[in-house]
């Protein structure tokens, strides 16, 4: 515990983030078009994902459930994973803005129903 008095003007306060255990969905976003640097500094195929115009990114907590939202995104449309991270909760799908919108539809509410979590709204730029 900081007392207020044991910091002068000079002390520096330091702050630790950290995700706090629960079932959530904190993100799910869908970019829509977009350029063709996104997919390389990202680590996808331009050449390959580019045509696919869309790239949906979802961070979730448990991490693991990742590999359940890539099961799910895989199974409900013609999406194809980009990066799945069981250790940060990230999940990167890329297909076409319909193809994205639908596995992201589908694996919120999957969470939401099935097992219990909080989850966002869906955005989209």
């Amino acid at each position: 515990m900081l007392e207020k008095d044991s910091l002068s003007l000079t002390d520096k306060m330091r702050i630790i983030q950290e995700i706090v255990p629960g079932k959530q969905i904190t993100l799910a976003h869908i970019i829509a078009n977009p350029d063709a640097v996104l997919y390389q500094k990202l680590g996808l195929d331009p050449a390959v994902d580019y045509a696919k115009s869309a790239i949906g990114i979802v961070t979730m907590s448990p991490s693991e459930t990742a590999i359940i939202a890539g099961d799910i995104a895989i199974k409900t449309s013609g999406v194809e994973l980009g990066f799945v991270d069981r250790f940060s909760g990230t999940l990167i799908i890329t297909g076409t803005v319909s193809e994205v919108e639908t596995s992201l539809r589908a694996l919120v509410d999957y969470a939401r129903e099935k097992l219990g979590f909080t989850v966002c709204e869906i955005t989209r730029t």
